[in-house]
């Protein structure tokens, strides 16, 4: 017969049994590949400043050389034309900005600019705003001031504009009673150099995002991606994934969508060399002309850095070093709070459009980048993300309330990189939570999982974030 004593004794060791099996069955969640999240071919151990902009370290050598001269037409000014610095003249007449690397500094993310007792400090350099009216097939650039807005021209050229951008704060709690506060942007251009702009314009601010494991985005296979749609549907909780598809380039074909937070872009070459001209202001043997709409005629006299300004040698070896940019290993992966975080985001439903896993396929632009197993935690497709991160602007097949879902990797060593922690397509959300705190749409579900964690749950999940 059991006494009190030995029924106190069982209770422990059955208590014992029950955390033991718990303790299992979170460390059951570890996978080792998943602690080099770029594969074998494309993950680095560097943690610090630098954690963005070091290579795949499978490169050839003569991979590595393009890859370095890459870098210095990524990171360093280009000037005005005409200049003895031929190779790098030809900046604006409009731009954003001088480099590639003054947006994605150090290879990372971009911010919207500093605000000081709510008054904004600077013109916006990272976050810039797509422009289009209603058109069909699908919308056109403003008739004034074209595509994409520039706040910045070489001296013999106005400036666009200025972006001003004001915030309204939005309360809300946990179930735990927790308080949590948002901010919603809103956006005004001002100070128009060129006149008003259409009366139905729509606008779209995009942030720059980190610049690591694109390559071996492109290199998931497409069949995967679509395979990822057809996941959702069959899961009946609500998600709907879908691809967009738009025209490449340098493919001269519709592709499948997989950069830019539309999807609204097919490949890194086709980025690149839109960047260039858009951003910038610098030609391309596929970009050939300037942006200067038929009203701007300071633009379209201004001179010029070459026919193209940028040479297809030089281009390629920004795209192979845009390709190659290393993921950083996780930190911490197998901890038991990353576990139990990543079981909270598993139970959250967030990882049917934040998908874990892929095997990248054939890659032969970059070859090491073939067969990897690799972790991102995206699905590459676009999904209604409610009224609240709403631009109402449509960008190839994607309306005006879908986004790609970003891939996570990387995004704990933002804040190392570029001293901040600014997330989603236009920075507004001040931190991770804030970042899923904004979901909605498709996501409204998981959003509602999230505001019943508890405290501790909530800080697992914040654990297991930043280790990605």
């Amino acid at each position: 017969m059991l006494n009190r004593f030995s029924l106190t004794f069982l209770g422990c060791l059955l208590a014992g049994s029950v955390l033991a099996y718990e303790s299992s069955a979170i460390l059951a969640l570890f996978e080792p590949n998943e602690e080099f999240p770029g594969g074998e071919m494309g993950t680095t151990d560097d943690h610090g400043k630098n954690a963005f902009s070091l290579p795949a370290p499978g490169l050839t050598d003569d991979q590595v050389t393009d890859f370095e001269i890459g870098n210095a037409f990524f990171t360093k000014p280009w000037v005005e034309a005409p200049s003895s610095t031929a190779a790098r003249d030809g900046l604006g007449p409009h731009f954003i900005a001088q480099s590639c690397g003054a947006c994605h500094t150090l290879d990372g993310r971009g911010a919207p600019p500093d605000f000081a007792n709510r008054v904004q400090q600077e013109q916006p350099m990272a976050l810039l705003i797509r422009l289009s009216i209603p058109g069909q097939p699908e919308p056109k650039p403003d008739p004034v001031y074209g595509g994409q807005f520039n706040n910045r021209a070489i001296p013999s050229v106005k400036p666009e504009g200025q972006v001003q951008i004001k915030y309204q704060e939005i309360s809300g709690q946990f179930a735990d009673g927790t308080p949590y506060s948002l901010q919603s942007p809103h956006y005004k251009l001002t100070k128009l150099a060129y006149g008003p702009l259409h009366k139905d314009i729509m606008l779209s601010p995009r942030i720059a995002p980190q610049m690591i494991g694109l390559g071996l985005l492109e290199a998931i296979p497409e069949a995967d991606i679509l395979a990822n749609a057809e996941r959702q549907k069959q899961e009946g909780k609500g998600i709907a994934g879908m691809p967009n598809y738009v025209f490449d380039a340098f493919a001269k074909k519709e592709m499948l969508g997989r950069f830019g937070w539309k999807a609204n872009v097919a490949s890194i070459a086709h980025q690149s060399a839109g960047a260039f001209l858009g951003d910038i202001g610098i030609t391309s043997s596929v970009n050939p002309h300037e942006e200067c709409m038929p009203k701007q005629k300071d633009c379209l006299r201004a001179p010029s850095g070459g026919t193209p300004e940028v040479s297809d040698k030089i281009l390629n070896q920004v795209i192979l070093y845009s390709r190659t940019l290393a993921v950083p290993s996780r930190r911490d992966a197998d901890a038991s709070d990353v576990l139990r975080g990543k079981q909270v985001f598993k139970d959250a439903n967030c990882v049917s459009c934040h998908t874990p896993s892929y095997k990248t396929g054939e890659f032969a632009a970059v070859p090491q980048l073939s067969n990897q197993t690799i972790y991102p935690y995206t699905d590459l497709l676009l999904h209604d993300m409610g009224e609240g991160l709403a631009d109402h602007r449509p960008d190839g097949k994607a309306n005006g309330k879908q986004w790609k879902t970003p891939p996570l990797w990387g995004l704990g060593l933002v804040k190392t990189v570029n001293g901040h922690t600014r997330y989603l397509h236009d920075g507004r959300a001040r931190n991770m939570l804030e970042a899923v705190l904004w979901h909605g749409g498709e996501a409204k579900a998981s959003k509602q999982a999230v505001l019943k964690l508890s405290a501790s749950d909530r800080e697992n999940l914040w654990v297991f974030l930043n280790s990605l």
